[in-house]
């Protein structure tokens, strides 16, 4: 059974910084939330494998809806292809049919904030989803580089900050854990 507390209580919250476990930390929430009957939408900008571990877990769970807006390549930050461009708009319109249509407690912009980074999206669209989102639903956005005009939007802003990381020290990333 959901919460009472659940209405009329939509917060957004921005998960950023250049440490380990933005989308761990939104997907942790996401859990949490299912857990009390929320109903969650996860947008996923710049990504498009769906060999993620997360994926695969997520098939399991109920009300848990995941869309991916990428391709599985690197997106070249200096000079962007049209297809991350277009993906990336793509994405953003979605996640504002998905916002408007009021149906999940909670809706999750997976590496949003490096799409605003890269340019592939304006930084006005996303206020603008920001300030138009119903008012009950929980709006959490991920990824570094989070530009100051998001986070004074927020309502809660956490920074993760790589202190040490083994990738530093020659180890690539690893199945379950990084992807």
């Amino acid at each position: 059974m959901v919460s009472p507390e659940k209405v009329n209580s939509g917060m957004v919250q921005v998960y950023t910084g250049d440490g380990k476990g933005k989308t761990t930390a939104a997907l942790g929430l996401a859990l949490r939330a299912i857990g009390h009957g929320f109903k969650i939408y996860m947008v996923q900008f710049m990504k498009g494998d769906p060999g993620y571990g997360e994926l695969k877990a997520i098939e399991n769970l109920p009300n848990f809806v995941v869309r991916q807006f990428g391709r599985p390549d690197f997106v070249d930050r200096k000079n962007p292809a049209e297809i991350d461009l277009r993906l990336a708009r793509e994405g953003l319109a979605h996640a504002g049919r998905i916002l408007s249509g009021g149906e999940y407690d909670m809706v999750i912009l997976d590496e949003i904030n490096v799409a605003l980074h890269f340019k592939l999206i304006d930084l006005q669209d996303v206020l603008a989803l920001i300030e138009n989102r119903p008012a009950e639903t929980e709006l959490v956005l991920t990824g570094r580089y989070a530009p100051q005009e998001i986070l004074e939007a927020a309502d809660l802003v956490t920074e993760m900050r790589e202190v040490k990381h083994y990738f530093r020290q020659g180890r690539g990333s690893r199945d379950g854990i990084e992807h």
